[in-house]
């Protein structure tokens, strides 16, 4: 009984409350019970008052009771709003807390991609935004309102056991039925079901399209601004048409919350007021009890059941994430020194590999050998696994088929922090700090030395961005002295980033797409730079450039998650394979030779 009790997202919520911030949670609890009493205390004070007037007695204590009671209640209001608010946000703060140690505790990623999680994942990430619901400190004040309605009422009722033992009895089952019958009825729950969540979400993105900067610029020059404006009208209109719909009270249960109701107030008023006409009930007494009858009507109906669900979802997310991401995301760990590998090559045998839950492997029984020192391009269409490859030699997923070896040993088998030194990596969608371009090219890490202005200046030239900025200045027009990059320098900055850890002694370079966004001849300058600050490591680039790829060593090419191909450029052409077709392909849009100002194109020949 006790374990389904705490599994209830009710419980979860309120326990996080301690777990926040465990003196100011009890002293939230502490102005809240006082709250919810204090009604009831100054019924009894005017009960007194009343009875001391009639007696023609002093009613100093009663009206001094009452005073103190009434400047209690005034006083305390603003006082727990200001303590639910920050309670709140102490909540969000610990939530945030939580929510980042259990997105990057794995040593893996799967985690962060795996579908089952993307629901609770986003309610965790967004849930202070103010976009699905109201942002914490203000849902924990919904909650304070709520529930010092529900107390005052409980206490207020208490009061009848004076009158008769059963008197406060049907007043709590009639009022309390009120919350059970509409939650039973979907009044609360139905705000949260997949239809509304999906009309939320599309909602949100419409939004977003239309306050983030990096839609602005189309937005404009294609003439969809009013497209968005009224596509996010109508979809939020949407959204507030089906959450009306959810949250109407509905009839059948309006109509008993009303019967129920009104036969548990007949079944105490009624001989309240026999006993007061009957004068078997003093005036006193029947102010008090009467009150006590009133005051019992605030457990009824309120907002509580719908803040409780709104405030307790980011919780219970959270703690399923903390449960669910640590085996997700895991790797095999091992403890194997990586120092130095490869020293002599990189072989895979029979990778296979599937994202979970996905119906199809990505990589399908992948042989290849690539010996330490070479350079290997990757090339393929989309969805051939060329970034999967690449996060599989970065460890951030295991195969779950085959075997990547480096020097003889399972990569598995391998301390995974070891081997990421070893690792200088590009990915495509690489991260823009916002630091300092020093921290940028040379981020400061827990598990590596840091690397000196020197190779960072080294490494900084060699990428072509050695004048970008000063290595203090801030990549980030925000902060003082910033200053914004084009898409391509920040390319280059992060090409910068991996020849840096070459000379801080990585082994292994990683090149997925990394020169997407320079121009071809810029591409051409930047790839023979980095094949010769790469010249004594193992690489492997991945890219759609030909003008590129053919200047590596060998070419693999694959193909629904397999090497179809593997060989030079001079070799591939003469198979007139798969490589060739492409090749010529991409060859015929660079049909010219020099641009407008007379200058040779590197040309595919």
């Amino acid at each position: 009984m006790l374990g389904r009790l705490r599994q209830r997202q009710e419980w979860q919520f309120f326990a996080a409350l301690t777990k926040a911030d465990r003196a100011l949670g009890a002293f939230w609890w502490a102005v809240l019970v006082l709250r919810a009493v204090l009604p009831a205390l100054f019924a009894i004070a005017t009960g007194v008052v009343v009875s001391e007037v009639q007696h023609h007695h002093s009613a100093a204590l009663g009206v001094t009771v009452a005073g103190i009671t009434f400047v209690a209640l005034q006083v305390l209001a603003p006082l727990h709003q200001a303590l639910s608010q920050n309670l709140g946000s102490r909540v969000s703060a610990w939530l945030f807390d939580r929510l980042t140690a259990a997105c990057v505790a794995p040593a893996g990623i799967a985690h962060l991609e795996d579908p089952t999680l993307t629901e609770a994942l986003t309610v965790a990430r967004e849930f202070d935004a103010g976009m699905t619901g109201p942002p914490m400190r203000l849902n924990v004040e919904f909650i304070a309102t709520g529930l010092l309605d529900v107390m005052s009422g409980v206490a207020s009722a208490i009061i009848l056991f004076a009158y008769r033992w059963w008197a406060p009895l049907p007043l709590l089952i009639g009022w309390g039925s009120t919350h059970w019958l509409l939650r039973e009825s979907s009044v609360w729950r139905d705000r949260n079901t997949d239809e509304v969540r999906a009309a939320q979400r599309v909602a949100d993105y419409d939004y977003r399209l239309a306050v983030d900067p990096p839609a602005a610029k189309e937005l404009r020059l294609f003439g969809l601004v009013g497209w968005t404006v009224d596509r996010f009208t109508e979809r939020r209109r949407r959204l507030f048409d089906l959450q009306y719909r959810a949250t109407r009270l509905r009839e059948r249960s309006v109509l008993l919350c009303l019967f129920i109701v009104a036969v548990a107030n007949a079944a105490v008023l009624v001989p309240l007021a026999y006993d007061a006409t009957h004068g078997t009930l003093t005036l006193g007494r029947l102010v008090v009890f009467a009150q006590g009858a009133v005051g019992a009507s605030l457990i009824a109906f309120g907002g509580l059941n719908w803040a409780l669900d709104g405030a307790a979802a980011p919780v219970v997310a959270v703690l399923k994430l903390e449960q669910a991401m640590a085996p997700i995301g895991a790797l095999t760990a091992g403890t194997r020194s990586a120092a130095g590998l490869p020293a002599r090559d990189i072989r895979l045998h029979d990778l296979r590999f599937a994202y979970p839950h996905a119906p199809a492997q990505v990589l399908d029984g992948v042989d290849l050998e690539i010996p330490a020192g070479s350079s290997l391009a990757v090339v393929g269409v989309n969805g051939a696994g060329k970034t999967t490859l690449a996060k599989l030699l970065c460890r951030l997923y295991d195969p779950t088929g085959g075997t990547i070896e480096v020097d003889g040993t399972d990569l598995r088998e391998l301390d995974v922090e070891q081997w990421r030194r070893q690792v200088a990596v590009v990915f495509q969608d690489f991260i823009r700090f916002e630091l300092s371009l020093r921290d940028n090219v040379a981020p400061p890490s827990s598990t590596a030395p840091r690397a000196g202005d020197d190779d960072i200046r080294a490494a900084l030239a060699a990428a072509g961005a050695e004048h970008l900025a000063d290595l203090d200045t801030p990549l980030a027009k925000g902060y003082p002295g910033g200053t914004d990059l084009s898409g391509g320098q920040w390319q280059r900055v992060a090409l910068a980033r991996a020849l840096c850890a070459v000379r801080n002694g990585a082994r292994l370079v990683l090149l997925d797409e990394p020169t997407a966004q320079l121009d071809v001849r810029g591409e051409a300058a930047i790839f023979e730079r980095l094949l010769a600050e790469t010249r004594d490591v193992t690489t492997i680039l991945v890219s759609h450039r030909f003008s590129t790829v053919r200047r590596a060593d060998r070419i693999c090419v694959l193909e629904h998650g397999r090497v179809v191909e593997l060989g030079t450029h001079e070799e591939l052409m003469h198979l007139s394979g798969r490589y060739r077709t492409m090749f010529d392909l991409q060859a015929r849009r660079f049909q010219a030779t020099q641009d407008e100002e007379g200058r040779l194109y590197d040309v595919l020949t």
